[in-house]
């Protein structure tokens, strides 16, 4: 139990340290990789937590293919690198701490006042509710209206994209 633990939480601290390697990475190439290192020590997490369908599905999805999307764009735009930390104004970084600040005591009090109680999940509820089987059948019976207006929403946002690039060119 101890060697899951240490790996859950060398995973969470990797996980923190490049996310903010994405917001301060001056290179959007370094931005985009620290991205791919912190989609891969979610994945991690999601494992360790035996998930085991989500976070090969994160690896497969998002690791894979939208990164290398992700990465084709920003070669394609040929962007420079980003202006440097002086150059940015501290008064909205600022702001925005005292924001997530505010967010986190509000967020406990709702937990206190509703007494939402944050339990672990047990190794036997991620085996019943963490597989592929399990998840399918939720998805194609409680939430298959949901799911068709997520298909119906990205068909038209793929279309969307496609004309305006067809537009872009002519």
């Amino acid at each position: 139990m101890a060697l899951a633990s240490f790996t859950f939480f060398a995973l969470a601290i990797i996980a923190v340290a490049s996310a903010v390697g994405v917001l301060i990475a001056r290179s959007p190439i370094y931005s985009a990789l620290s991205l791919i290192l912190n989609l891969l020590c979610v994945a991690g997490l999601y494992l360790t937590m035996n998930a085991s369908f989500i976070g090969v599905i994160q690896i497969l999805v998002y690791a894979g293919a939208i990164m290398v999307l992700v990465l084709f764009v920003i070669m394609l735009l040929n962007l420079d690198a980003l202006p440097s930390p002086r150059d940015i104004g501290w008064g909205p970084v600022a702001g925005f701490l005292f924001g997530v600040v505010v967010l986190m005591q509000l967020l406990y009090v709702i937990l206190v006042g509703f007494d939402i109680s944050l339990e672990p999940a047990t190794p036997v509820m991620t085996a019943e509710t963490g597989s592929a089987e399990t998840l399918g059948i939720m998805l194609f019976t409680e939430y298959a209206l949901h799911l068709q207006v997520a298909a119906i929403l990205l068909l038209a946002a793929t279309i969307g994209a496609v004309m305006l690039a067809q537009r872009s060119f002519e």
